[in-house]
């Protein structure tokens, strides 16, 4: 099933607007370590320092993931962009809409995914 121009303006929207929101997520985490690094050494008691050394590296991984889905939602606009969104990267099937309205940066159907994270798909 193809999808209508429409669907694929909403998506291209809900797209924009979530990397928005991302990326501003990320910048301001991105902050946040900057001036805790800075703050560093003024704690009072080695247990206040390594609470901050967690806190901040909670900040970091979560930031990590925030970008990979950032590169995920790129690559979605991209596939607008070619005229291929909604085609799976790896077999060319058609994404599921219900698939796309709940991950609208999926690039690949369930089970092309399920096989390359299980590594049998290079």
């Amino acid at each position: 099933m193809t999808l209508t121009s429409k669907e694929i303006e909403s998506f291209k929207n809900t797209l924009l607007a979530l990397r928005a929101r991302l990326t501003n997520s990320v910048s301001s985490a991105s902050e946040d370590v900057k001036s805790n690094d800075e703050m560093k050494g003024y704690s009072q008691h080695q247990a206040d320092e390594g609470t901050d050394d967690f806190i901040r590296n909670i900040s970091l991984e979560v930031t990590g993931k925030e970008v990979e889905v950032l590169r995920q939602i790129d690559r979605a606009l991209e596939k607008i962009d070619e005229g291929t969104y909604g085609k799976c990267d790896l077999t060319d099937e058609d994404i599921p809409v219900r698939r796309l309205e709940a991950i609208p940066y999926a690039t690949m159907t369930v089970a092309a995914q399920d096989k390359l994270e299980k590594g049998l798909i290079q």
